[in-house]
């Protein structure tokens, strides 16, 4: 084989070798990533989390009894603009097994009611619709499982917020109108200029 044509096929092979020990590379540093681990605790979740489904009745009544504990599970300003009055805030992203056990207590077999913005029909602030198969419940479900709470129960029902007690900064979440894209104005240099000359 001619020394350039050596060099160009030992230049193209490198080429595409390069991109898989980089990958390599990266997997092995991600070792707390599970994936796999991760799929087969939501096939495990499944069964159990379509028996803990509840309607809004069943949802109130359980907050009657002693040591259950409402979850909200959305972001701070979210759960200060708008949740279900007595439920106590730890977004999902801040889960850790401590963060867990300062919120809910030590006792995992602790009744815990959840719910998200896709409980609610207003679709307004701060409980805007999510994709459903991106609902927060159920990564919030899946996650209190696999952290080893076994008594989760999720708010199955759709309703508005006036039909809860709803508490916050945005407490008539119903009555808010809801945000568009057509309600909304772009500006313009003309238009800051003559705001600015007014």
């Amino acid at each position: 084989m001619p020394r350039p044509i050596f060099m160009a096929a030992a230049a193209t092979l490198a080429m595409f070798t390069m991109p898989l020990t980089a990958q390599e590379e990266r997997a092995s540093e991600a070792q707390e990533v599970d994936y796999a681990g991760f799929e087969a605790l939501t096939s495990e979740v499944a069964d159990i989390r379509a028996d803990r489904l509840l309607t809004l009745d069943q949802f109130e009544a359980r907050t009657a009894q002693a040591d259950t504990l409402i979850l909200d599970t959305r972001s701070a300003a979210a759960f200060e603009a708008g949740h279900i009055e007595g439920a106590v805030n730890l977004p999902l992203s801040d889960f850790t097994e401590e963060t867990l056990e300062q919120v809910i207590g030590a006792n995992k077999g602790r009744t815990i009611l959840i719910y998200c913005n896709n409980n609610f029909s207003d679709d307004v602030v701060p409980v805007m619709l999510k994709s459903a198969p991106l609902a927060l419940n159920i990564p919030t479900f899946i996650n209190l499982v696999g952290y080893g709470y076994t008594n989760v129960w999720e708010l199955g029902d759709t309703v508005a917020t006036s039909d809860v007690d709803w508490v916050g900064t945005n407490a008539n979440a119903g009555m808010t109108p809801k945000l568009t894209l057509n309600s909304i104005k772009p500006t313009d240099s003309t238009d800051k200029k003559a705001a600015s000359a007014n």
